[in-house]
């Protein structure tokens, strides 16, 4: 697949595959890069896209997906090797002349970050040295900074247990203040750049919901979508961890960074929003009742 517009997506994750039926919608080509060959490839290929296996912490592989395009979109899972990868990506991107954008899937705790700050997670730690690697590279990229995710186990699987358990949404976050996000709308965001990357290189986008919420409200908002009675449980931040979140059986990478956010939650650290969603797309994001409202089966089951 060769076209003037051609699009690496280098994760084809929650956002990344929904960034691939958007862009396809459109008649715009991707390419997917993937690990395997296998029915997530092939599921893949139905939807349109031409197919790379690779490994983004493998210079060869970056080498052959980037052969022809003109934008990438850069993302990993949660993932010791985040760093590595961007650094690859970095410096084999750097020989493809012509690239026009590269939009790289950070977080917006990064906001906050210093070199020195040690209060984060992990993860948080490797896409803040990854953002300064990708401007350092000088390639036209754009930084892509959402808070959680309302797609998020956290807000989804988590919460549906509890509410159908015991009307709760039980979770370690206090009186501190939150902004999720919904995979559609970034997915939507980072669409509208690939499409068109110039007006917006160099930019940094913070993408929220469109209001922060304690998680009371967000019970409250829960209540009204399912209707039926949601209150918050506000769980101990300790029990928490050992009761449900060890449970959940995560790699210790992955377990860390969610135990850090959580209690980056509990101190308010995540109480920002943003209005990048609706400047970019001319569409405001969507609120936390709508969500719910348009996933109620996951909910009540």
């Amino acid at each position: 697949m060769t076209a003037d517009n051609l699009v690496l997506i280098a994760n084809a994750g929650g956002v990344g595959r929904t960034v691939l039926e958007r862009l396809r919608a459109q008649d715009v080509p991707v390419r997917v890069m993937v690990r395997r060959d296998d029915d997530r490839a092939t599921a893949l290929r139905a939807l349109g896209a031409e197919v790379a296996v690779g490994d983004l912490t493998r210079p060869e592989s970056v080498d052959a997906a980037l052969e022809g395009v003109r934008r990438m979109y850069f993302a990993m899972p949660v993932s010791p090797d985040h760093l590595l990868a961007a650094t690859v990506t970095a410096t084999v991107a750097r020989g493809h002349a012509g690239l026009d954008g590269l939009v790289d899937m950070s977080q917006m705790t990064v906001s906050q970050m210093t070199a020195t700050s040690t209060a984060e997670s992990y993860q948080q730690r490797l896409h803040w040295l990854a953002e300064q690697v990708l401007d350092w590279s000088g390639l036209p990229v754009v930084h892509m900074r959402p808070t959680s995710f309302l797609d998020n186990p956290l807000f989804t699987t988590l919460a549906a247990r509890s509410i159908r358990e015991n009307g709760t949404i039980a979770l370690p976050f206090g009186t501190g203040r939150t902004s999720p996000v919904a995979v559609a709308d970034v997915a939507r965001v980072v669409a509208t750049v690939l499409r068109d990357p110039a007006p917006h290189v160099g930019h940094v986008y913070e993408l929220t919901g469109p209001r922060t919420v304690g998680i009371a409200e967000m019970a409250e908002e829960f209540s009204r979508a399912l209707g039926r009675p949601v209150s918050y449980a506000d769980v101990p931040l300790d029990r928490w961890l050992t009761e449900v979140l060890a449970a959940v059986g995560l790699p210790p990478h992955a377990e860390q960074h969610i135990a850090t956010m959580a209690r980056l939650h509990r101190e308010n650290r995540y109480d920002r929003a943003s209005d990048d969603v609706e400047r970019v797309t001319g569409v405001p994001a969507q609120g936390i009742e709508a969500f719910v409202a348009a996933h109620k089966d996951l909910y009540l089951g």
